[in-house]
């Protein structure tokens, strides 16, 4: 479904007051810092979809040979020239004003930069845009792919009771929650249940899909669910370990309520385009509560539990929270 305010959704077209905050941000800042490091050898081609003020191109030209540095905004394309003129090895990227979603370098790359992140992959353009580049590539120049920043994504929803009163105004709206802070307006009612794997150098669908049953831990009142989406910025295959960020938690607020108690189960269904607005969320979103379950039932599920993993340790062993 169409938007009527899709134009005014930022895309890929991120003002530059925007990056300011981002270049703030030391959690983001040296997370890629520490990925692009990893990723890039010395000597390196490297490509940079979208590159705002330039600062990752940056990193990577402190071993690169060459940097392609892709952006769209002249305001930003005007500020990473200045800003890379005055930082050291920033005369090896070069500037390109052009659509990352159709833009391919003149020869291959080795490494691919491309943070076009919101939670949900909503919004901004991550996955079309990695996923047009994969196919001009490879008709242009064959395999391999280069390495992409970041390497995958892992999405998980979480239902929640949420306080929306602000100062004796009632507002039940989307509320955005830094997931390195403890968020006291919220209460967990189960724990994040991952919905999404996507690795961005292999095939990936569109489209971002959960059908899931999750089990309530808490008595409460289910007014929200909470959208959350680690990136691994890096996957270092010698220590085992990952690079990560995650984006700004999304809390959107369901329009009807639902009371629960602990042991019950609720159906969550939604489905949208990656890239799409936030709206897409909720206009697809549905949820139900499910009865607790009987004890001959529970124990057919504890009994199929030791043979198989279940969704609530497939969250822990990914580490979403």
């Amino acid at each position: 479904m169409k938007n009527k305010y899709e134009s005014l959704e930022l895309g890929q077209f991120i003002p530059l007051h925007y990056h300011h905050n981002m270049l703030n941000d030391t959690v983001r800042m040296q997370g890629f810092k520490d990925a692009i490091d990893l990723a890039v050898k010395p000597g390196a081609k490297v490509l940079e979809l979208g590159g705002g003020t330039g600062v990752q191109s940056f990193f990577a030209a402190q071993k690169a040979q060459k940097v392609y540095c892709v952006e769209r905004n002249p305001e930003l394309i005007s500020a990473a020239r200045n800003l890379l003129a005055q930082n050291q090895n920033g005369d090896k990227v070069e500037i390109i004003q052009a659509d990352a979603m159709h833009y391919l370098p003149p020869e291959p790359v080795d490494v691919v930069i491309c943070e076009m992140l919101h939670t949900g992959l909503l919004r901004e353009k991550q996955m079309p845009v990695i996923d047009s580049f994969k196919k001009r590539y490879w008709k242009k120049f064959g395999g391999p792919l280069p390495i992409f920043v970041p390497e995958a994504s892992i999405q998980a929803i979480q239902p929640i009771e949420h306080n929306f009163h602000f100062a004796g105004f009632y507002a039940p709206t989307i509320q955005f929650q830094d997931p390195y802070y403890i968020q006291e307006r919220s209460k967990g009612l189960g724990n994040p249940e991952v919905f999404q794997l996507l690795a961005y150098a292999e095939p990936y669908s569109q489209t971002c899909e959960c059908k899931e049953e999750i089990l309530i831990t808490e008595d409460g009142q289910l007014n929200a669910l909470r959208l959350i989406t680690k990136n691994l910025l890096a996957i270092n295959v010698t220590t085992c370990s990952t690079i990560d960020w995650h984006t700004q938690y999304i809390v959107f607020p369901l329009s009807k309520p639902i009371k629960v108690s602990k042991g019950d189960h609720v159906s969550i269904r939604f489905s949208y385009q990656g890239g799409a607005p936030l709206n897409a969320f909720s206009d697809s979103l549905q949820v139900r509560l499910i009865s607790k379950q009987t004890p001959v039932l529970e124990l057919a599920l504890e009994a199929l539990s030791q043979s198989t993993k279940s969704p609530s340790e497939l969250t822990e062993n990914a580490g979403i929270m």
